[in-house]
């Protein structure tokens, strides 16, 4: 008889495991068939390795095995998740957790499971009903004092996927060293039995409230703090369309409009609503672009109207359109566009209230991958600027940890279209940030102008910031470490890296996962080092930044890039000439796109 190898006794144990687990008859098919067809490799990718638990969470496909979104990975992971808050959180049992979910396949359902694990530990729960965008989520952790909050989303990922995504009791998301604690607990909490299922008296139970009228009346409260015009907007002639991009942003929006003064917007009719299909659109994803933004830009000319605000699926995110009154053509601004907007408009603000607090106790926050707009903007009108690594669990964090020290944080902001107007919420916020931009856009109407006139206004005064951002494709993780080790070894030596390209001379390298940066004296990185993320930066000679990482939640390797023509002689269209070059002098001689079969973004 042939003697079984260790790994297929291993593979065999786990699939064993899991069926006397799961108790979903769809995934317990998936299993079945692939048992069937003896598809070890697909068996293998499920259950040889378990989906991690990092600092955004869980987020991936949902489908059978430890290593995808389902019914067992949920359950396990909210077992987890309450034996680390018993053991860390002293108050959780007086405080509890928030839980909400978006419209997509399994949310509620997933939701409710959470809460059941909550409240078999004996931990209240704050269980929205009905679908939350999920700044709700990270205001009602704040608002209500709970020590922890948990959504049940994919945000913008395609219709496959779906997350995890997890709270403090600050309100930010979490960092190290709990991303960590919870993941070991989950492993010390992966036995299920007939209880782990049952999730019929959840909605019922003495320990579960439903929070939706509070945390709304509160968020919209502390909201109307940051209107500046309300009168005015009441008869703004600039007419908008919204697009909830078959997500969980309409009700929260009209709340937000009337908070705001305005009149009612124009809805996208085919995407006004939860729709976990999203008949329309490829990618639920409004930074995608026109790909995206076509239903909208239709809605919009048929009704003559010339601005557009989307949010993503779980109103998280924010993008807008806007046709130019000139030429007819529209323009999808990029974030670190609105960022500049915004930002512009928070300082304007800060100074129309006449703030006794002064400039140098003021800041704003931006990624290390987004555009120093912010920087420019500080360094001319007084106010501090500070940076973080990408992710908005540190922008957050990085604002928490100023309050406390006694500073005021107008705005901070990450390239993804991500946005946060002061700290109503400690995350980027979609819901907030349209309604701050929106009386943005009709107080320029009200003076004959157009955001993208402003925005060159902004860049006449602090210099242009252009960008040249995008991403490639790549499934094949063992290929994207064989990248990022040759960058670093371009000599055949650790830390040898690339001294010019395209003919532009490298003025200094930081690496975030190594922690190399020739910048400081040390040769050490100041900001966070992970090494289980590829992340390198380039500074060159002629102000230009270009930074290489690979994306947290997605198959990518993104490319962010930027010039500042703060104090240059060129004009625009040279700054981006010789930018775009350069761009396709990194692409080209590190990431060798054919070589590695790296699949470009889609237009």
């Amino acid at each position: 008889m042939h003697k079984q190898q260790p790994d297929a006794l291993l593979l065999n144990s786990k699939i064993e495991e899991w069926m006397r687990w799961d108790r979903n008859e769809k995934t317990r098919g998936e299993v079945h068939t692939l048992v069937t067809e003896g598809n070890v490799a697909e068996l293998e990718r499920r259950f040889m390795s378990r989906i991690e638990f990092g600092t955004a969470g869980l987020r991936g496909r949902m489908a059978a095995g430890i290593s995808m979104m389902n019914d067992v990975v949920v359950i396990q992971t909210s077992q987890g998740l309450s034996n680390y808050l018993l053991a860390c959180q002293p108050e959780v049992k007086e405080r509890g957790v928030v839980v909400g979910f978006d419209g997509r396949h399994n949310s509620k359902k997933w939701a409710h499971f959470l809460a059941a694990a909550m409240i078999r530990k004996g931990i209240p729960v704050y269980l929205f009903t009905n679908v939350a965008p999920t700044p709700f989520v990270a205001f009602g952790v704040k608002h209500l004092k709970a020590v922890c909050g948990v959504v049940i989303t994919a945000s913008h990922n395609p219709k496959q996927d779906n997350g995890y995504k997890v709270y403090w009791d600050n309100g930010a998301q979490i960092v190290s060293p709990h991303d960590k604690k919870i993941s070991q607990s989950i492993l010390e909490s992966l036995e299920m039995d007939d209880a782990s299922w049952d999730i019929s008296g959840v909605l019922t139970h003495s320990l579960r409230k439903d929070p939706t009228a509070e945390v709304e009346a509160a968020y919209f409260d502390e909201l109307s703090k940051y209107v500046q015009y309300k009168q005015q907007n009441s008869s703004c002639d600039l007419k908008m369309v919204y697009t909830a991009m078959h997500g969980v942003g309409w009700n929260a929006v009209q709340s937000c409009l009337l908070t705001f003064g305005f009149p009612p917007c124009i809805p996208v009719k085919e995407q006004m609503l939860p729709d976990p299909e999203f008949p329309t659109v490829t990618f639920p994803n409004p930074e995608e672009g026109k790909s995206a933004m076509n239903l909208a830009i239709k809605t919009a000319d048929e009704n003559n109207v010339s601005f557009i605000m989307a949010n993503d699926p779980d109103a998280d995110r924010l993008c807008i359109a806007e046709k130019n009154d000139s030429s007819g053509e529209w323009k999808i601004f990029n974030g670190n566009e609105m960022a500049a907007l915004l930002g512009w408009w928070c300082w304007h603000c800060h100074q129309l209230k006449g703030s006794h607090k002064p400039a140098d106790s003021c800041y704003m926050v931006a990624s290390t991958v987004s555009s120093k707009i912010l920087l420019s903007m500080a360094e001319l009108e007084g106010f501090n600027f500070a940076e973080t690594l990408t992710g908005f669990k540190w922008i957050a964090n990085k604002t928490i940890d100023l309050e406390n020290a006694g500073k005021t944080v107008l705005f901070g902001f990450e390239e993804a279209i991500g946005f946060m107007v002061g700290s109503l919420t400690y995350d980027k916020d979609g819901v907030s940030a349209l309604g701050v931009l929106y009386e943005l856009a009709a107080y320029l109407n009200r003076q004959g102008k157009q955001l993208h006139q402003q925005l060159e206004t902004i860049y006449e005064k602090y210099g242009h910031h252009l960008n040249n951002n995008s991403y490639f494709i790549c499934h094949d993780k063992e290929k994207i470490k064989h990248i990022f080790t040759r960058i670093r070894t371009m000599s055949g030596a650790p830390d040898t890296y690339p001294e010019e390209l395209g003919g532009v001379k490298v003025k200094y390298v930081r690496d975030l996962t190594t922690g190399y940066d020739n910048e400081q004296p040390d040769n050490k990185a100041i900001l966070p080092v992970s090494s289980s993320s590829q992340m390198i930066t380039f500074t060159f000679v002629n102000k230009a930044i270009v930074t290489l990482r690979t994306s947290g939640t997605e198959p990518k390797i993104k490319y962010y890039s930027e010039i500042r023509g703060t104090g240059s002689k060129l004009s625009k269209e040279e700054l981006s000439s010789s930018l775009n070059a350069l761009v396709e002098a990194v692409i080209n001689e590190l990431l060798e796109p054919e070589k590695n079969q790296l699949l470009p973004k889609s237009e």
